[in-house]
């Protein structure tokens, strides 16, 4: 497969959309797509306490070869979340130290993969959001080929260039471009309606109370 790379012109968010998007944990943004969109629960931050929140690049690697991902990485704009269809090969490594470094310095927003890293102290030294299924020592082949910015499978998702990806401690989840407005306005008013929630347990009531769940009937009878 060769190396190919298509033209993209989705609409870029303005700071200030994002910046509402910054305070949507990636579980609300799940929950308000009919609990939909979040990747395989295998693909989790490299350390603690990484967050992502920016569009998509897409990139569909040849399995074991990150040479799409170098491209990826080198030309996406600042913000932009590199996201690597890696068909979940976690015995190789598509990206380490050098990656982070190089995305960093750029200024991107993130980098995801279906698949493995390598470097993890490193990584977690330099603090650039990584997401991947694991480490291993193993490192990736080059130029075999592979695509970027088209629509890739990464983590059981489709993921189509401009997409929002949102990344915490709980995983990674995708708000599709066409969709992103409508999603947005219902998280805001989740995250609206869950400060509320927190204030009641707080004061006391249950949570059968506040999630307003009903009360089983009762069975007057021996078990």
């Amino acid at each position: 497969m060769a190396m190919q790379r298509y033209p993209v012109n989705f609409p870029r968010l303005s700071p200030e959309t994002l910046a509402l998007w910054e305070t949507v944990p990636s579980s609300v943004a799940s929950d308000t797509q009919n609990r939909c969109q979040s990747m395989d629960a295998r693909i989790k931050p490299c350390a603690p306490g990484m967050r992502i929140c920016g569009q998509a690049r897409t990139v569909a690697a040849m399995p074991g070869d990150n040479s799409m991902l170098l491209t990826a990485c080198s030309v996406a704009d600042p913000g932009e979340v590199v996201v690597v269809a890696g068909g979940g090969l976690d015995d190789v490594a598509m990206a380490g130290e050098w990656v982070a470094r190089g995305c960093r310095s750029r200024g991107l927003g993130g980098l995801v993969i279906d698949g493995s890293v390598r470097d993890l102290r490193e990584i977690r030294s330099i603090g650039f959001p990584v997401f991947a299924r694991g480490a291993v020592p193993r490192g990736p082949h080059k130029s075999f080929g592979g695509k970027m910015d088209i629509t890739a499978a990464v983590g059981g998702i489709a993921v189509n260039p401009g997409d929002l990806i949102i990344g915490d401690d709980d995983g990674i989840t995708v708000v599709p471009l066409a969709a992103m407005d409508e999603v947005l306005r219902r998280c805001l008013d989740l995250l609206a309606r869950e400060k509320i929630w927190s204030e009641q347990l707080d004061a006391g009531r249950s949570l059968a109370e506040v999630l307003g769940v009903p009360e089983p009937e009762l069975i007057d009878e021996p078990r």
